[in-house]
């Protein structure tokens, strides 16, 4: 028995040192962010070739060959920050092992029979890994700590997302980060132990959310970009309004609402847009915040896209979907049924939200996006054929015939039928043809008339 897992052993410490070998020469050579991804289960996966960044596309295969010849109990280990230089400097790289911050994550690297090791996913990749994990597994995360997952009791048939948040955060009142992912490392090892007791077979996940550390090559990209993009302001292509705008999420059978209004359209406000795109067919604005209702990363996503109809012999666009992503998760909301007009023209209406006369429907009865409430009001859209900053001619979602209206042509119509009830009542009335005079004498009428 010893025998056999010597080689085996032998093999994962090589491969931990090749990982570290290579998470310092993709440091050097690429200037585009990632963030490395682990990921151990019970089957093979084969692994990129060195030095190649792993995208979302990619990344989405590696995932669903894991799940689907592995655990379906997925336990996702999301730290706020991680980059290479982690691992290389507190990982023992340099041979003292003594030193590293990790023994629970090389332990259960060992322990397993193949794991997979991803030294450069793409930021926006490990970004979405908990949107794709639950596409996949058609089930919501949960987010959990130690205690409570004692507490729960898992079925090896029916799939399970686990998300434990870990933190990153280093400065002058925190501590180091050394010690925080010492501390980290401790929680890995806490909920393997318990994942161990309740013997049901699991598949880990160890990544990040953004880059702990960002080079100097790509902060200068980053700013040129933004600079480009403030010479720029004829290139508008997608324009966006709303007098109120606001999302609420329910939490212990309370509703809480925050009002994004005054950090999107307030007064010297600038928005964040960076991940919006458009071209003539598809238009993608995206509206970036921090710490909405406690998630620290939320973006508002409106995808639109435009088409030619035989019928009408004309393009319509349609908002596709709105999406809220927070902290990697995933609320998808379904406007294309409600929420379209020509496309030269712009959407306008007085209430678009999926509550109260809902114009935006969840994607599924699974979806995240029955926890959440979004509400626009007097809500206006234009993602294609912008001319200036001005909106074109807009389609409204109010018809012709209003509510109003509606009272008031029935109110109408029912004066008009009464009115001609009356009428026609009147007519029927027949005057008398003789009349008896008292003075005169009497009035006889023969049987036969």
């Amino acid at each position: 028995m010893a025998s056999a897992q010597t080689p085996l052993l032998s093999r994962i410490s090589a491969a931990w040192a090749v990982f570290l070998g290579l998470l310092n020469i993709l440091n050097a050579g690429f200037c585009d962010e990632q963030v490395p991804l682990l990921l151990w289960t019970s089957e093979g996966q084969s692994p990129p070739t060195a030095g190649h960044i792993v995208g979302q596309q990619q990344l989405a295969s590696y995932l669903e060959k894991a799940l689907n010849v592995g655990p379906r109990n997925v336990v996702l280990f999301l730290q706020d920050k991680m980059s290479i230089e982690d691992f290389t400097m507190y990982g023992g790289a340099f041979g003292n092992k003594q030193d590293s911050v990790f023994p629970n994550l090389e332990g259960a690297l060992m322990s397993s029979s193949s794991p997979l090791v991803l030294p450069a996913v793409s930021w926006p990749a490990s970004n979405a890994v908990i949107g794709q994990l639950q596409d996949q597994l058609e089930t919501s995360p949960l987010y959990m700590d130690p205690e409570t997952l004692s507490q729960l009791r898992l079925n090896a048939s029916s799939p399970a997302l686990l998300v434990f948040r870990l933190p990153y955060g280093i400065g002058a009142d925190l501590m180091s980060a050394k010690e925080i992912l010492s501390g980290n490392d401790e929680v890995i090892g806490q909920v393997l132990s318990i994942m161990k007791t309740q013997s049901v077979p699991y598949t880990a996940i160890y990544t990040a959310l953004r880059p702990s550390r960002v080079s100097q090559v790509s902060a200068l990209l980053i700013y040129s970009v933004l600079f480009y993009f403030w010479l720029k302001p004829a290139d508008t292509c997608i324009l966006l309004w709303a007098k109120g705008l606001s999302v609420s999420i329910l939490r212990s059978g309370r509703w809480e609402e925050h009002d994004l209004t005054p950090s999107t359209f307030g007064e010297g406000v600038s928005p964040k847009l960076h991940g919006s795109n458009c071209d003539k067919t598809k238009a993608k604005l995206v509206l970036n915040y921090e710490n909405v209702l406690g998630h620290r990363s939320f973006k508002l996503i409106f995808a639109m896209s435009q088409r030619h109809y035989k019928v009408s012999a004309r393009r319509w666009f349609t908002l596709d979907a709105v999406e809220l992503e927070y902290d990697g998760t995933k609320a998808t909301f379904n406007g294309s049924r409600h929420v379209y007009a020509p496309a030269e023209y712009s959407y306008r209406c007085e209430s678009v939200t999926n509550f109260r006369w809902p114009l935006l429907i969840p994607r599924s009865s699974k979806d995240p996006a029955n926890q959440w409430r979004v509400s626009f009001e007097d809500f206006q859209i234009q993602g294609f054929n912008v001319t200036g900053s001005e909106f074109s001619y807009a389609s409204d979602c109010a018809g012709f015939f209003s509510p109003g209206i509606w009272m008031g042509l029935m109110t109408s119509l029912l004066m008009v039928l009464v009115l001609t009830y009356g009428l026609h009542m009147i007519m029927q009335l027949r005057t008398m043809d003789r009349f008896d005079d008292p003075k005169g004498p009497a009035i006889s009428v023969p049987q036969t008339e």
